[in-house]
Protein backbone atom coordinates (compact mmCIF):
# COMPACT_ATOMS: atom_id res chain seq x y z
CA UNK A 1 0.00 0.00 0.00
CA UNK A 2 1.34 3.41 -0.99
CA UNK A 3 -0.21 6.57 0.48
CA UNK A 4 0.96 9.91 -0.91
CA UNK A 5 1.35 13.07 1.17
CA UNK A 6 1.27 15.79 -1.47
CA UNK A 7 3.50 18.82 -1.33
CA UNK A 8 0.37 20.99 -1.23
CA UNK A 9 -0.86 19.12 1.87
CA UNK A 10 2.23 19.94 3.93
CA UNK A 11 2.18 22.55 6.66
CA UNK A 12 4.08 25.78 6.15
CA UNK A 13 5.97 28.36 8.17
CA UNK A 14 6.79 31.55 6.27
CA UNK A 15 8.90 34.32 7.76
CA UNK A 16 10.91 37.08 6.11
CA UNK A 17 14.01 34.83 6.30
CA UNK A 18 12.48 31.32 6.28
CA UNK A 19 10.25 29.23 4.02
CA UNK A 20 9.66 25.89 5.76
CA UNK A 21 7.40 23.00 4.72
CA UNK A 22 6.39 20.37 7.26
CA UNK A 23 5.52 16.82 6.19
CA UNK A 24 4.43 15.99 9.76
CA UNK A 25 3.00 18.11 12.58
CA UNK A 26 5.55 20.67 13.71
CA UNK A 27 5.37 24.03 15.48
CA UNK A 28 2.11 25.77 14.66
CA UNK A 29 1.19 23.12 12.06
CA UNK A 30 -0.97 20.48 13.71
CA UNK A 31 -2.57 17.59 11.87
CA UNK A 32 -3.76 14.67 14.05
CA UNK A 33 -3.35 12.39 11.02
CA UNK A 34 0.28 13.48 10.49
CA UNK A 35 2.15 12.77 13.72
CA UNK A 36 4.97 10.89 12.03
CA UNK A 37 5.36 7.50 10.42
CA UNK A 38 6.91 4.59 12.31
CA UNK A 39 9.96 6.11 14.11
CA UNK A 40 10.12 9.00 11.61
CA UNK A 41 8.84 12.07 13.42
CA UNK A 42 9.82 15.15 11.37
CA UNK A 43 10.73 16.01 7.79
CA UNK A 44 11.10 19.76 7.41
CA UNK A 45 12.17 21.24 4.09
CA UNK A 46 13.76 24.60 4.89
CA UNK A 47 14.89 27.47 2.71
CA UNK A 48 16.84 30.08 4.66
CA UNK A 49 17.80 33.52 3.41
CA UNK A 50 21.47 34.58 3.19
CA UNK A 51 23.03 35.23 6.58
CA UNK A 52 19.90 34.18 8.50
CA UNK A 53 19.11 31.09 10.50
CA UNK A 54 17.95 29.39 13.67
CA UNK A 55 19.56 30.82 16.84
CA UNK A 56 20.72 28.54 19.64
CA UNK A 57 17.90 26.33 20.91
CA UNK A 58 17.62 23.04 22.84
CA UNK A 59 16.61 19.47 21.95
CA UNK A 60 16.31 16.22 23.89
CA UNK A 61 15.84 12.54 23.06
CA UNK A 62 15.84 12.79 19.27
CA UNK A 63 18.09 11.64 16.42
CA UNK A 64 18.40 14.68 14.11
CA UNK A 65 19.69 14.20 10.56
CA UNK A 66 20.41 17.14 8.25
CA UNK A 67 20.76 16.78 4.47
CA UNK A 68 21.64 19.87 2.42
CA UNK A 69 20.20 20.13 -1.11
CA UNK A 70 21.88 23.39 -2.15
CA UNK A 71 23.95 26.10 -0.52
CA UNK A 72 25.86 25.75 2.75
CA UNK A 73 24.60 25.47 6.34
CA UNK A 74 26.72 26.51 9.32
CA UNK A 75 26.27 24.36 12.47
CA UNK A 76 27.38 25.02 16.03
CA UNK A 77 26.41 23.10 19.17
CA UNK A 78 27.03 22.81 22.90
CA UNK A 79 29.22 19.75 22.31
CA UNK A 80 31.83 22.04 20.80
CA UNK A 81 31.16 21.10 17.18
CA UNK A 82 31.30 23.67 14.43
CA UNK A 83 30.96 22.68 10.78
CA UNK A 84 29.75 23.70 7.35
CA UNK A 85 27.28 21.26 5.79
CA UNK A 86 27.13 21.20 1.99
CA UNK A 87 25.32 19.05 -0.61
CA UNK A 88 26.36 15.44 -0.18
CA UNK A 89 27.05 15.88 3.55
CA UNK A 90 24.92 13.95 6.05
CA UNK A 91 25.01 15.19 9.62
CA UNK A 92 23.63 13.37 12.65
CA UNK A 93 23.16 14.92 16.06
CA UNK A 94 22.00 12.76 18.95
CA UNK A 95 20.16 15.14 21.28
CA UNK A 96 19.93 12.53 24.05
CA UNK A 97 20.02 13.99 27.55
CA UNK A 98 20.14 17.49 26.10
CA UNK A 99 22.00 19.59 23.57
CA UNK A 100 21.72 23.12 22.22
CA UNK A 101 22.61 24.11 18.67
CA UNK A 102 22.26 26.78 16.01
CA UNK A 103 21.94 26.51 12.23
CA UNK A 104 22.68 29.49 9.98
CA UNK A 105 23.05 30.06 6.28
CA UNK A 106 26.81 30.22 5.79
CA UNK A 107 26.47 32.48 2.74
CA UNK A 108 25.78 36.20 2.75
CA UNK A 109 24.54 36.13 -0.84
CA UNK A 110 22.90 32.75 -1.61
CA UNK A 111 20.00 30.91 0.08
CA UNK A 112 20.46 27.47 1.63
CA UNK A 113 17.96 24.66 1.01
CA UNK A 114 17.99 21.58 3.25
CA UNK A 115 15.99 18.81 4.87
CA UNK A 116 16.00 18.39 8.63
CA UNK A 117 14.83 14.96 9.74
CA UNK A 118 13.98 13.75 13.24
CA UNK A 119 13.79 10.09 14.22
CA UNK A 120 12.84 8.74 17.62
CA UNK A 121 15.80 7.02 19.32
CA UNK A 122 15.62 3.41 20.45
CA UNK A 123 15.76 4.60 24.05
CA UNK A 124 15.73 7.86 26.00
CA UNK A 125 18.64 9.30 27.94
CA UNK A 126 21.44 8.68 25.43
CA UNK A 127 24.66 10.62 25.67
CA UNK A 128 24.61 13.49 23.15
CA UNK A 129 26.69 12.89 20.04
CA UNK A 130 27.58 14.18 16.60
CA UNK A 131 28.75 12.75 13.27
CA UNK A 132 29.15 14.12 9.74
CA UNK A 133 30.16 12.33 6.53
CA UNK A 134 30.21 13.21 2.84
CA UNK A 135 28.66 11.02 0.14
CA UNK A 136 29.96 12.02 -3.28
CA UNK A 137 27.51 12.59 -6.12
CA UNK A 138 29.02 9.66 -8.02
CA UNK A 139 28.12 7.33 -5.12
CA UNK A 140 24.46 8.39 -5.29
CA UNK A 141 23.92 8.64 -9.02
CA UNK A 142 21.78 5.81 -10.36
CA UNK A 143 21.72 3.93 -7.06
CA UNK A 144 20.31 4.04 -3.56
CA UNK A 145 23.36 4.92 -1.46
CA UNK A 146 23.07 4.06 2.24
CA UNK A 147 23.81 7.27 4.17
CA UNK A 148 22.33 6.47 7.62
CA UNK A 149 22.12 3.13 9.43
CA UNK A 150 22.05 1.67 12.97
CA UNK A 151 25.49 0.09 12.61
CA UNK A 152 27.47 2.36 10.27
CA UNK A 153 27.29 -0.17 7.45
CA UNK A 154 28.95 0.78 4.15
CA UNK A 155 30.61 3.79 5.82
CA UNK A 156 27.27 5.42 6.68
CA UNK A 157 26.28 7.75 9.51
CA UNK A 158 25.25 5.82 12.64
CA UNK A 159 21.96 6.45 14.46
CA UNK A 160 20.50 4.92 17.60
CA UNK A 161 17.48 3.35 15.91
CA UNK A 162 16.68 0.42 13.61
CA UNK A 163 16.22 2.71 10.62
CA UNK A 164 18.15 3.31 7.41
CA UNK A 165 18.19 6.22 4.98
CA UNK A 166 19.23 5.87 1.35
CA UNK A 167 19.86 8.80 -1.02
CA UNK A 168 19.68 8.57 -4.81
CA UNK A 169 20.15 10.82 -7.82
CA UNK A 170 18.13 9.38 -10.70
CA UNK A 171 18.54 10.53 -14.29
CA UNK A 172 15.54 11.18 -16.52
CA UNK A 173 14.00 7.82 -17.57
CA UNK A 174 16.26 6.05 -15.08
CA UNK A 175 15.16 3.88 -12.16
CA UNK A 176 16.42 2.35 -8.92
CA UNK A 177 15.02 -0.66 -7.07
CA UNK A 178 14.98 -1.83 -3.47
CA UNK A 179 13.62 -4.92 -1.73
CA UNK A 180 11.89 -4.52 1.62
CA UNK A 181 12.12 -7.16 4.30
CA UNK A 182 8.87 -8.64 5.59
CA UNK A 183 7.31 -6.42 8.24
CA UNK A 184 9.36 -3.35 7.28
CA UNK A 185 7.83 -0.05 6.24
CA UNK A 186 9.28 2.70 4.10
CA UNK A 187 8.91 6.40 3.47
CA UNK A 188 9.95 7.99 0.16
CA UNK A 189 10.61 11.73 0.00
CA UNK A 190 11.06 13.49 -3.34
CA UNK A 191 13.59 16.25 -2.75
CA UNK A 192 13.48 17.43 -6.37
CA UNK A 193 12.16 16.22 -9.70
CA UNK A 194 9.34 13.77 -10.35
CA UNK A 195 9.21 10.00 -9.95
CA UNK A 196 6.84 7.08 -9.73
CA UNK A 197 7.09 4.41 -7.02
CA UNK A 198 5.61 1.08 -8.14
CA UNK A 199 3.69 3.04 -10.74
CA UNK A 200 2.32 5.71 -8.36
CA UNK A 201 3.31 9.22 -9.47
CA UNK A 202 5.04 11.68 -7.15
CA UNK A 203 6.24 15.26 -7.60
CA UNK A 204 8.80 17.46 -5.87
CA UNK A 205 8.00 17.82 -2.17
CA UNK A 206 5.70 14.77 -2.09
CA UNK A 207 6.20 11.95 0.39
CA UNK A 208 4.89 8.39 0.36
CA UNK A 209 4.07 6.08 3.27
CA UNK A 210 4.75 2.54 2.07
CA UNK A 211 3.47 -0.60 3.81
CA UNK A 212 3.06 -4.24 2.81
CA UNK A 213 5.21 -3.91 -0.31
CA UNK A 214 7.92 -6.51 -0.93
CA UNK A 215 9.91 -4.30 -3.26
CA UNK A 216 10.08 -0.83 -4.73
CA UNK A 217 10.84 0.49 -8.18
CA UNK A 218 11.47 4.22 -8.25
CA UNK A 219 11.44 5.55 -11.82
CA UNK A 220 12.20 9.17 -12.71
CA UNK A 221 10.43 11.15 -15.43
CA UNK A 222 13.02 13.92 -15.03
CA UNK A 223 16.31 14.38 -13.19
CA UNK A 224 15.37 13.66 -9.56
CA UNK A 225 16.74 13.35 -6.04
CA UNK A 226 15.03 11.14 -3.47
CA UNK A 227 15.51 9.91 0.08
CA UNK A 228 14.22 6.45 0.99
CA UNK A 229 13.68 5.57 4.66
CA UNK A 230 13.65 1.88 5.63
CA UNK A 231 11.71 1.74 8.92
CA UNK A 232 10.51 -0.77 11.50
Amino acid sequence: MISIKKNSERGATRLDWLDSRHTFSFGDYWDPAAQGFSVLRVINEDRVAPGAGFPTHPHRDMEIVTWVLSGALEHRDSLGNGSIIRPGDAQRMTAGTGVTHSEFNHSRSEPVHFLQIWLLPARAGLAPGYEQLNFAEAERRGRLRLIVSPNGADHSITIHQDARIHAALIEQDGAVERRLESGRRAWLQVARGAVSVNGVGMSEGDGAAIENESGLKIAASQESEVLLFDLP
